[in-house]
């Protein structure tokens, strides 16, 4: 897994539990004691571990946690501008979700995303297929796709069935694209004085 996965796991378990749960997790997943460096390469069985050690420890479970994670993830502003590039509403943000790996591999060549695909279905509904090399990144992108509706301030109904070929779908229905206020966004960052 890449370090930069890992550390945002770490991040996400060190704001959102306490730096104890952190120490806890770190300790008992065997994570070096500096942490993890982000342009770095990490087995991917050390992020299950860890993964299922805070799930443990916090008597969650594991698929809570994976769709917790992707929310969080939202709240990190870099990322939030990557994401929100992909569209001036969540509609166009669906749109633009099977560009997401490769304007991910643009800023880091080596990360290593799930691939997506996104098909309509009956009833204006969205499916995005998820295929990745290890489970949970449909659990995240669910989390995430919550996120993101609320930061355009769109109603959306987003469900998580269950994986078919490898891969894992979640249907999106849009029953609102201005539900309510979105966060406020502009393309040129601010500029600190």
């Amino acid at each position: 897994m890449h370090g930069l996965i890992n550390r945002s796991i770490q991040r996400f378990l060190r704001d959102t539990y306490g730096p104890e749960l952190w120490q806890t997790v770190a300790e008992a997943a065997a994570v070096p004691a500096a942490g993890f460096e982000a342009m770095l390469q990490y087995d991917d069985a050390l992020t299950a571990a860890m993964l299922r050690v805070a799930a443990d420890r916090l008597g969650k479970p594991q698929e809570a946690l994976l769709e917790d994670l992707g929310t969080y993830l939202v709240t990190l502003e870099p990322l939030r501008r990557l994401l929100r590039f992909g569209g001036v509403d969540y509609a166009d943000f669906l749109m633009s979700l099977e560009e997401l790996p490769a304007r991910g591999r643009m800023a880091l060549p080596e990360l290593d995303l799930p691939q997506l695909a996104l098909a309509a279905a009956a009833e204006g509904r969205l499916v995005l297929m998820v295929r990745a090399g290890v489970p949970g990144w449909g659990l995240v992108l669910s989390g995430l796709l919550r996120a993101m509706a609320d930061d355009y301030g769109a109603l959306a109904l987003i469900e998580l069935g269950a994986a078919a070929d490898g891969q894992d779908r979640i249907s999106v229905d849009l029953l609102d694209s201005r539900f309510a206020s979105g966060r406020r966004f502009e393309l040129a960052q601010p500029v600190a004085l």
